[in-house]
């Protein structure tokens, strides 16, 4: 296919619409920005989308995975919510996915990439929240966690064990967009993404989970809008919307290039208040009683899953080649057998899970 493109009066000969896509990004975007035809490129070469850049693909290759529709039943904070308006890990990957976007439109970044990177950055969480990854983290050897597991899922996993092939770059940003309790900024280059966009959805995904955890926890009654220090009101606003838009705002005023590199930045009173919030919500919602009690709960539920299937591997089989598609043979199992359990109960839904576990722990009538 060939097109025209008028731009500065020079017309252009394209070859391929993902050509001309690819020419818009180097006439649009910022020098600083991570360009689709610069792309360090995948694990395994392959030929070129006639229509779509190499992050576009990317995107949609983690859109339509089995992985990414898992996370509509996983939690967030609240265990399984009756409620209808509670997040799931689902919808707060869709909502770390529209901030990213929103900034690196701003900026002027690749927004495919942004997107790409936010839309696979939590495929490795587990059921229960961070309840499944503390017990993970716990029994499996070498430890767990949902940012490497994430990069497991989409390199390993998905797609009866090829994996997605995914770009570097939104790999490196899936990789390092975790930051636990640890600093929001890290000042170690090798924990903060190589690409300006990878370094967004980071800032991103905080400034998501600060708000939304936040609302759920005042539409639950853990907490109450009077219990939300005038501090964070008075800095940050008075309501979800106007806290998003602000710190939105604040990343976006504040950003600045150096030795020809994008820094994604926070002011200093905002960052502090950021810092202030997360650490009530840790005090007052995620270790609210109520909260606590169920992470107990489903703590000794993933407990109980590994040292089950770690000692029946066939019951393993039956239920794990149903999940991933594959036809998984015992004596496949031997070359590390825990982490092949681990990935088979980290992505496990939350009513998967416990459906799992009625079936293995608790009694059924015969007749």
């Amino acid at each position: 296919m060939r097109r025209n493109l008028q731009l500065k009066e020079k017309p252009l000969l394209f070859q391929t619409i993902r050509e001309e896509i690819e020419y818009r990004e180097s006439f649009f975007l910022i020098p600083e920005a991570t360009l689709s035809s610069q792309t360090k490129g995948r694990k395994k070469q392959e030929n070129s989308c006639p229509f779509r850049t190499d992050f576009q693909r990317d995107k949609d290759r983690i859109l339509y995975s089995k992985a990414f529709r898992r996370l509509k039943h996983k939690t967030q904070v609240f265990f399984s919510p009756l409620g209808d308006h509670y997040r799931t890990r689902l919808t707060h990957t869709l909502e770390v996915s529209e901030i990213s976007r929103t900034i690196s439109r701003a900026l002027k970044l690749n927004e495919d990439l942004t997107e790409a990177i936010a839309l696979g950055h939590d495929l490795g969480h587990t059921p229960f929240g961070h309840a499944g990854e503390t017990a993970l983290n716990e029994i499996v050897p070498g430890g767990f966690s949902h940012a490497r597991h994430s990069l497991r899922v989409v390199d390993s996993l998905e797609n009866r064990g090829e994996g997605l092939n995914l770009t570097y770059e939104v790999r490196d940003g899936i990789l390092k967009h975790s930051k636990g309790f640890g600093a929001i900024i890290p000042s170690e280059a090798g924990k903060w993404a190589q690409s300006p966009e990878g370094k967004i959805v980071r800032i991103a995904d905080i400034i998501g989970y600060l708000n939304h955890d936040l609302d759920d926890a005042v539409r639950s009654k853990i907490i109450t809008e009077e219990d939300i220090p005038e501090e964070f009101k008075e800095v940050l606003g008075k309501n979800h919307n106007s806290r998003i838009s602000n710190m939105v705002r604040n990343v976006i005023e504040n950003t600045y290039t150096e030795n020809g590199k994008l820094i994604p930045n926070i002011s200093e009173s905002v960052m502090d208040t950021m810092i202030k919030l997360r650490a009530f919500l840790i005090e007052n919602v995620y270790r609210h009683p109520k909260v606590h009690d169920e992470f107990k709960k489903s703590r000794k539920l993933i407990f109980d899953m590994f040292e089950y299937f770690m000692e029946n591997k066939d019951d393993f089989l039956e239920y794990r080649n149903g999940m991933f598609e594959e036809d998984l043979h015992v004596i496949e199992l031997e070359n590390n057998y825990p982490h092949k359990v681990c990935d088979f109960i980290a992505g496990m839904t939350d009513r998967y899970a416990m459906s799992i576990y009625n079936k293995i722990f608790i009694p059924a009538p015969l007749f």
